[in-house]
Protein backbone atom coordinates (compact mmCIF):
# COMPACT_ATOMS: atom_id res chain seq x y z
CA UNK A 1 0.00 0.00 0.00
CA UNK A 2 1.78 3.46 -0.91
CA UNK A 3 2.06 5.77 1.67
CA UNK A 4 2.12 9.65 1.31
CA UNK A 5 5.80 10.13 0.92
CA UNK A 6 6.27 7.08 -1.30
CA UNK A 7 7.74 8.21 -4.48
CA UNK A 8 8.09 7.08 -8.51
CA UNK A 9 10.46 7.64 -11.24
CA UNK A 10 9.07 6.93 -14.64
CA UNK A 11 9.78 8.12 -18.43
CA UNK A 12 6.89 10.78 -20.51
CA UNK A 13 5.80 10.27 -23.67
CA UNK A 14 8.45 13.44 -24.44
CA UNK A 15 11.21 11.66 -23.09
CA UNK A 16 11.52 13.48 -20.08
CA UNK A 17 12.17 11.41 -16.75
CA UNK A 18 9.22 12.25 -13.41
CA UNK A 19 10.12 12.14 -9.90
CA UNK A 20 6.56 12.35 -8.26
CA UNK A 21 4.92 11.30 -5.23
CA UNK A 22 2.87 8.56 -5.76
CA UNK A 23 -0.30 10.32 -4.35
CA UNK A 24 0.15 13.51 -6.27
CA UNK A 25 -0.71 14.38 -9.39
CA UNK A 26 2.07 16.89 -10.18
CA UNK A 27 5.71 15.88 -11.04
CA UNK A 28 8.16 17.00 -7.79
CA UNK A 29 10.72 17.49 -10.63
CA UNK A 30 11.87 16.66 -14.31
CA UNK A 31 15.07 15.40 -15.22
CA UNK A 32 16.85 14.27 -18.62
CA UNK A 33 17.62 10.97 -17.52
CA UNK A 34 16.69 8.23 -14.78
CA UNK A 35 19.70 8.56 -13.02
CA UNK A 36 19.05 12.09 -12.04
CA UNK A 37 14.99 11.49 -11.44
CA UNK A 38 16.28 8.33 -9.19
CA UNK A 39 18.94 10.65 -7.30
CA UNK A 40 16.44 13.21 -6.79
CA UNK A 41 13.54 10.85 -5.29
CA UNK A 42 16.20 9.07 -3.15
CA UNK A 43 17.21 12.42 -1.44
CA UNK A 44 13.87 13.81 -1.37
CA UNK A 45 12.70 10.80 0.45
CA UNK A 46 16.28 10.46 3.22
CA UNK A 47 15.07 14.11 4.20
CA UNK A 48 11.26 13.59 4.38
CA UNK A 49 11.93 10.63 7.00
CA UNK A 50 12.17 7.74 4.10
CA UNK A 51 9.80 5.42 2.19
CA UNK A 52 9.69 3.73 -1.26
CA UNK A 53 11.25 4.36 -4.63
CA UNK A 54 9.75 2.90 -7.35
CA UNK A 55 11.44 3.12 -10.99
CA UNK A 56 9.59 2.10 -13.84
CA UNK A 57 12.09 0.84 -16.85
CA UNK A 58 11.49 2.21 -20.34
CA UNK A 59 8.83 -0.46 -21.04
CA UNK A 60 6.19 0.66 -18.10
CA UNK A 61 6.82 -1.94 -15.67
CA UNK A 62 8.33 -1.89 -12.40
CA UNK A 63 12.47 -2.26 -12.34
CA UNK A 64 13.15 -2.03 -8.95
CA UNK A 65 11.77 -0.82 -5.48
CA UNK A 66 14.07 0.52 -3.04
CA UNK A 67 13.35 1.41 0.78
CA UNK A 68 14.98 4.45 1.49
CA UNK A 69 15.93 4.58 5.43
CA UNK A 70 14.87 5.00 7.82
CA UNK A 71 11.64 3.97 6.59
CA UNK A 72 11.12 0.25 7.63
CA UNK A 73 11.75 -2.40 4.94
CA UNK A 74 8.38 -4.22 5.35
CA UNK A 75 9.66 -7.32 3.74
CA UNK A 76 13.92 -7.46 4.35
CA UNK A 77 16.45 -10.27 2.76
CA UNK A 78 16.89 -13.18 4.89
CA UNK A 79 20.01 -13.68 7.14
CA UNK A 80 21.66 -16.78 4.87
CA UNK A 81 22.77 -19.21 7.16
CA UNK A 82 25.74 -21.05 6.75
Amino acid sequence: MAKKSDRIVYKRDDGQWINKKIVSDKASSIHSTQKEAENTAREMLKNSGGGELITKGLNGKIRSKDTIPPAKDPFPPRDKEH
